[in-house]
C-alpha cells in the first residue's frame, strides 16, 4: 500500500507526495482520514527548525498528530468494525520517512490500541481530541488546582478556560495579547495583561508557550502559587531566583495526553460539557497543503488549521 502524506524533508521545505505504507497486522487498523489539524506548537517548530533534540526527531518527517477517520480494514484483533469513526493520533507507519506523529496522511495504518471511537458526526472537529485531552491532563495532573489565570487565548487556551468552567471551577482571567483573539470567551473574560493589575493568582496556566513570559507570571502568584507550563518551550527557560523565592513560587510541566485523557475527554465532549465548537477557524484542502501551514503558521487570526483529506488519492 501507499499513500499520500505531508512530507517535511527540511526546516520549510513541504510537500504533498507519495510514500510506501507498512503491511498491518492482527492488530491494526487501515485508517482513511477524512481531517488532519495542524499544530502551531510543536509542528511549527519542526517547520521551521527551531525544535530541540527530541528522541524519533528527523528527516524527512510526517507531521500530525490529530486525524480523524473511517477504518476500512480491521485486524481480526483490533476490537474495531469497518466503518467505525475514530480518532488517531499519528502514526509510524512509513517506509522512507519518520513517523514521529505521521498523522497527515491520507491513509493510516495504526495499532488499534491507540485509536478512538468518535461518533461520525463531529465532523472536523473530531481532529480536535488530542489537543482537548492536553488541557485535560494539564488541569489532571498530580495536585493541580483549576487555573484562576490562563496566559493565551489560543486554541489551547479557550480548551483550558472551557474545562475550568466545566468542572464547576470559578470563571478564569484570560489573558491575551492579540485583539483579534479576545473574542468567543463563554462564561469567563479575556483581558490584556497591561490591563490586569491582580497580583494574588493561585495557579497560573501558561499555554503560550512563551518562557520570556514566567519572570511577570512569577510576580502576579500568590505567596506558594503554581505556574503550570502547558505550552512548549524550544528556548531554556530561566528566571530570577529572589521574585519566586519570595512568593515561595511552584513550578508544574504539563507532558502530553495519555489514553486515560483521550477517554475522559471524549466523555465530556459526548455529555455535552465541553463544547469544540468555535476552535476551527480555517480548512483548506490536503492539495494545498504548503499554503495552508504557512497561513497556520503565520496567520494570527488563524487559530485551527483543518486539512480535508476527502478526494486525495
Amino acid at each position: 500500500m501507499e499513500t499520500d502524506a505531508i512530507i517535511l524533508s527540511g526546516p520549510r521545505a513541504l510537500s504533498l507526495d507519495k510514500l510506501p505504507l507498512c503491511t498491518p497486522g492482527p492488530s491494526d487498523v487501515v485508517i482513511q482520514v477524512r481531517h488532519s489539524g495542524i499544530s502551531t506548537g510543536t509542528e511549527k517548530l519542526f517547520w521551521s527548525g527551531d525544535m530541540p533534540p527530541f528522541p524519533g526527531m528527523g528527516y524527512p518527517l510526517v507531521p500530525g498528530y490529530e486525524a480523524s477517520g473511517e477504518v476500512v480494514d480491521a485486524g481480526a484483533l483490533s476490537n474495531f468494525n469497518v466503518g467505525d469513526t475514530v480518532f488517531v493520533p499519528g502514526a509510524n507507519c512509513y517506509e522512507g520517512a519518520h513517523g514521529l506523529f505521521g498523522g497527515a496522511a491520507r491513509t493510516l495504518v495504526s495499532d488499534a490500541s491507540r485509536c478512538v471511537r468518535l461518533d461520525g458526526a463531529h465532523g472536523a472537529r473530531g481532529a480536535l481530541l488530542a489537543l482537548a485531552a492536553t488541557a485535560r491532563h494539564a488541569m489532571a495532573g498530580p495536585r493541580a488546582e483549576l487555573p484562576d489565570l490562563i496566559v493565551g487565548h489560543g486554541v489551547l487556551g479557550r480548551l483550558l478556560a472551557r474545562l475550568t468552567v466545566a468542572a464547576g471551577g470559578k470563571p478564569p482571567t484570560v489573558w491575551e495579547k492579540n485583539i483579534g483573539r479576545c473574542a468567543g470567551a463563554t462564561g469567563y473574560k479575556v483581558v490584556h495583561p497591561e490591563a490586569d493589575d491582580r497580583r494574588n493568582y493561585t495557579s497560573i496556566y501558561d499555554a503560550s508557550g512563551d518562557a520570556g513570559l514566567i519572570p511577570d507570571l512569577i510576580g502576579r502568584l500568590a505567596k506558594g502559587g503554581e505556574i503550570v507550563l502547558a505550552g512548549f518551550y524550544p528556548a531554556p527557560i530561566s528566571f530570577a531566583f529572589p521574585p519566586a523565592f519570595m512568593k515561595e513560587a511552584r513550578f508544574r510541566v504539563a507532558a502530553e495526553w495519555t489514553s486515560g485523557d483521550l477517554l475522559a475527554t471524549r466523555a465530556l465532549i459526548e455529555s455535552g460539557a465541553l463544547s469544540m465548537d468555535g476552535l476551527i477557524t480555517h480548512r483548506r484542502a490536503a492539495n494545498d497543503a504548503p499554503a495552508a501551514y504557512q497561513q497556520a503558521f503565520d496567520d494570527p487570526a488563524c487559530l485551527k488549521m483543518i486539512l480535508d483529506w476527502e478526494g486525495s488519492a
